[in-house]
């Protein structure tokens, strides 16, 4: 496909999802975040890690904080804003390298199926047959704390979900009139594989990959509330709920707001998966 060709169907996409209210709340939401994310230094009023010992002695909301401070006097609104650069790098990323190697295993899968489908899909099964926040766990706590390896976490619990998907799409498009008119100019099982069937599944596949933001997003959120994300003091959402769970009952606002951070990018991607899967469906 030509350049104009993208930037035709990207711009058709666009157009398209401005007819669903839906997505574009999800769209608005996730646009939001990466607003905050990229000029976090100019909205933060404060260092995220500044510890203000005044702010103790009242750590609800007020003019000088406006979603109030941590039980350690960190300025909760400038950590959220902090927090979102984690996530939005280090969900992204992971999501990127899972859906390369997924749809490298799945196309090769579902294209030259016996042996080489055998051996794809034993692999992904006994992947599958694991939680996946128990694979979750045992990578982190093998390979230590750190975004490198919460995206080693989420690659190594994502690959084989995309693969099976990605393979089933392909049993089905392999055997359609283009393939095979492909296969009659002679072409390389590579060039059919990434220029005939992967562009052809990509209406589903762009809706699996926003609702893959969203889970990985809730993982990197759970993975942080364990101990398992970010080590401190750099911000994080879910460290952020963990590190204020205690004072629940008392400041409420420590733990909620990060929560709630969570939750609407969360949402995002969902209602943004949403409107892409009506857009799909007028394709």
């Amino acid at each position: 496909m030509s350049n104009d060709g993208v930037i035709a169907l990207a711009w058709n996409r666009i157009r398209l999802l401005k007819e669903s209210p839906v997505g574009m709340v999800g769209a608005f939401l996730v646009l939001f975040w990466i607003f905050v994310a990229i000029f976090a230094p100019l909205i933060a009023p404060y260092d995220p890690n500044a510890n203000n010992m005044d702010a103790l002695i009242d750590p609800t909301p007020s003019a000088v904080n406006w979603l109030g401070a941590d039980n350690s006097g960190r300025d909760i609104l400038s950590r959220i804003i902090w927090g979102s650069r984690t996530v939005l790098i280090v969900a992204p990323i992971a999501v990127i390298c899972a859906y390369i190697i997924g749809c490298l295993l799945g196309l090769m899968a579902g294209y030259y199926r016996g042996w080489v489908d055998q051996v794809i899909n034993r692999i992904a099964d006994i992947l599958l047959s694991f939680p996946a926040i128990v694979l979750y766990i045992i990578v982190i706590m093998k390979l230590g704390p750190s975004a490198i390896n919460v995206i080693m976490a989420v690659i190594f619990v994502a690959t084989p979900q995309i693969t099976r998907i990605v393979r089933g799409m392909t049993l089905e498009l392999r055997e359609r009139d283009y393939v095979a008119a492909a296969k009659m100019r002679g072409e390389t099982a590579l060039y059919i594989m990434l220029v005939e069937i992967l562009p052809n599944a990509r209406g589903p596949l762009i809706v699996d990959a926003c609702l893959r933001l969203g889970y990985t997003t809730i993982a990197i959120g759970v993975l942080g509330f364990l101990g398992l994300g970010l080590p401190p003091p750099d911000p994080d959402w879910g460290g952020m709920v963990k590190e204020t769970y205690a004072m629940m009952t008392i400041y409420p606002h420590m733990s909620l707001f990060p929560a709630a951070a969570i939750t609407s990018l969360v949402v995002g991607f969902s209602l943004l998966a949403d409107g892409m899967r009506e857009i799909s469906l007028r394709d």
